[in-house]
């Protein structure tokens, strides 16, 4: 995929893409609506991350970020949603579900990069990235008991096993909010920053950090770790070994292996 990526400033898409070097800048750009996921920027967040797929390995991390300060991603687009007859919400949620998958699939670490609100369907689309970043002024919940919903992008799967079956119980029970320092305790997010410029930093910080290692490794490391989580533990083995057999099969890690005996940096070509 080229450096321009699948979408433009010029254009009247709601996801942007950039690229800098190894890192794409996955934006949610629609920041009078506080980023609302509706059915179309959730089809157009499956496209970018398919079309990011076909660039690994040159691609070694995705940052997925809110425009506008205020949201990461408010939620679900209520008033696109509040006329859906049930055949039509099943789309929606297997749209949403999609989205997630397609990050989920990528080779490479995605982190959500949160400032501000992450709620209802943004949290459900940070939980289908690898890693949650947020900053002091960002808050987290589950809200659709509130409106008479239940999550229906992932967040009855994914934020069990971020949190715990029963603090997860908890928060989508009672549709509360919760702020930074919560989220942190939980374990929901693994770093916080003071504002969004630290954020972005310490984002790129973390995937230069992971880039010095092997991408093969890398991916089948998270195609593991997503395919095993919530498995009964001889599944989840089963899959950790099989895993563990495909890495002796690149040739990365015979460089690795070789750069370690000779006392030397590896230099990893991907493959």
């Amino acid at each position: 995929m080229p450096d321009a990526a699948t979408t433009g400033p010029d254009d009247d898409r709601s996801v942007r893409v950039e690229r800098d070097g190894g890192v794409a800048i996955v934006t949610i750009d629609r920041p009078a609506a506080l980023n609302a996921l509706s059915a179309s920027v959730l089809e157009e967040l499956e496209q970018v991350f398919l079309e990011l797929a076909d660039a690994t390995p040159a691609l070694r991390g995705v940052l997925l970020v809110g425009a506008g300060g205020r949201a990461f991603v408010a939620g679900a687009d209520i008033r696109a949603i509040s006329a859906l007859a049930p055949a039509e919400a099943t789309q929606l949620a297997r749209r949403g579900h999609r989205a997630a998958a397609a990050i989920e699939a990528l080779p490479v670490p995605v982190i959500a990069c949160v400032d501000g609100f992450a709620l209802g369907g943004g949290l459900e689309l940070a939980l289908a990235c690898d890693l949650i970043f947020a900053t002091d002024a960002s808050s987290f919940g589950q809200p659709e008991v509130k409106l008479g919903l239940i999550p229906g992008f992932g967040g009855t799967v994914r934020l069990p096993r971020a949190v715990g079956l029963a603090r997860a119980k908890e928060l989508i029970y009672s549709g509360r909010r919760i702020g930074i320092d919560e989220a942190v305790t939980a374990g929901l997010v693994a770093r916080r920053f003071a504002d969004r410029d630290a954020l972005l930093a310490g984002a790129r910080e973390t995937i230069a950090g992971i880039a010095v290692n092997s991408p093969t490794a890398v991916g089948l490391a998270k195609r593991v770790l997503v395919a095993a989580t919530g498995q009964p533990t001889d599944v989840a083995t089963e899959l950790e070994i099989a895993g563990f057999e495909d890495a002796f099969r690149t040739d990365d890690m015979r460089e690795g292996v070789a750069a370690f005996l000779e006392k030397r940096e590896p230099h990893f070509g991907g493959a």
